[in-house]
């Protein structure tokens, strides 16, 4: 996977968290109540491009954000 795209997607999902006012403790905290075992460590991981998004978890990031698909991956907005 390219680079660029997982720090445009990664850059978009940290625009959500601070949108919703989240920390990365809470987001991964949400994230594992919904039965997604992924660490603060890991979630930081992915704001920076440095882990790959897994399709379970876009589908919980989404209703963390409570947002759309295109919220989260429409490399674009980076542009």
């Amino acid at each position: 996977m390219d680079t660029c795209i997982e720090k445009a997607v990664g850059q978009n999902i940290r625009r959500q968290r601070l949108e919703k006012s989240l920390t990365q403790d809470e987001v991964a905290a949400k994230l594992q109540v919904m039965g997604c075992d992924l660490t603060r460590s890991a979630y930081a991981k992915i704001e920076v491009g440095q882990r790959h998004l897994y399709p379970d978890e876009l589908i919980l990031l989404k209703e963390v954000f409570g947002c759309s698909y295109e919220a989260l991956l429409d490399v674009s907005l980076n542009s």
